[in-house]
């Protein structure tokens, strides 16, 4: 059960962990298949993105990135609207929700665990699927989705840390922004533009990473050079550990503290 609430006035972030909690409470099945979706909807932001930027490559040489940053980002436009659970956004959520006193922290925890699990189990069971799909038949060795992954796996630990702080200080802040907008339009437009920010510049983002990595395996009929079981965790667990600074510590745990005996300025 939730632990009596204790802050001046509660915030966004505190309604949101309470209604996350609930569900986790009363429909672990329909919790976890939530958070499985939205590791669905990643692979397909993916999908889209990493097949424009092909085409945009072939057409305008440089273009790649720029085009495969503007389609990703319609993977958080889907999670949002399609109301399903995200770890690294839970990472600020819970974080927030434990200093708050908002949730005990074996729930919160737990949340984030599971959260974080079922993204891994979704993203890869949709990555398996579309590995089917005839747009991904027969990729060659230098396509753009392929060539990502092994710069990705590349990187040294303190660029994935690096990388995956600012990552996720921006995946969270379009958390903010979008809740603070008043219609659609808005809504939609910050998501993209914000999003479009850590997808040009490469940053890690764990979640997104699990749908790369195993569309790019399934995709390839097996693991690209360089792609190993070590090479892959590694990269997992640092970027895991940036996200975390990024979304639980410096937005959540730094609001949750600027809100704490607030009654007037609450976010």
């Amino acid at each position: 059960m939730e632990q009596k609430y204790q802050g001046a006035a509660m915030t966004t972030v505190d309604k949101s962990a309470l209604k996350k909690s609930h569900l986790f409470e009363t429909s672990q099945v329909k919790y976890f298949i939530r958070c499985m979706l939205a590791g669905m909807f990643l692979t397909l932001g993916t999908s889209i993105a990493v097949m424009v930027a092909e085409k945009a490559e072939h057409m305008l040489p440089g273009s790649g990135k720029f085009f495969y940053s503007f389609m990703f980002a319609w993977s958080l436009v889907m999670i949002n609207y399609m109301n399903t659970e995200l770890g690294t956004s839970n990472m600020m959520y819970m974080t927030a929700a434990i200093y708050r006193k908002v949730l005990a922290p074996k729930r919160a925890l737990a949340i984030l665990f599971a959260c974080i699990l079922f993204n891994l189990i979704g993203g890869t069971i949709a990555s398996f699927i579309m590995s089917f799909t005839n747009i991904f038949q027969d990729l060659p060795a230098e396509h753009f989705l392929f060539h990502a992954v092994e710069g990705k796996l590349l990187k040294t630990p303190i660029q994935m840390v690096a990388e995956g702080i600012f990552a996720n200080v921006i995946v969270n802040t379009t958390v903010f922004v979008s809740a603070h907008m008043k219609d659609d339009a808005g809504k939609l437009f910050s998501t993209i533009f914000i999003i479009f920010i850590f997808a040009f510049l490469g940053f890690e983002h764990v979640i997104a990473n699990f749908s790369s990595f195993s569309l790019a395996f399934f995709a390839f009929g097996g693991a690209l050079p360089g792609m190993t079981v070590g090479s892959v965790l590694t990269n997992w667990f640092f970027a895991m550990i940036g996200n975390y600074i990024g979304g639980g510590l410096i937005i959540g745990l730094l609001y949750a503290w600027m809100n704490k005996d607030s009654e007037v300025y609450v976010d």
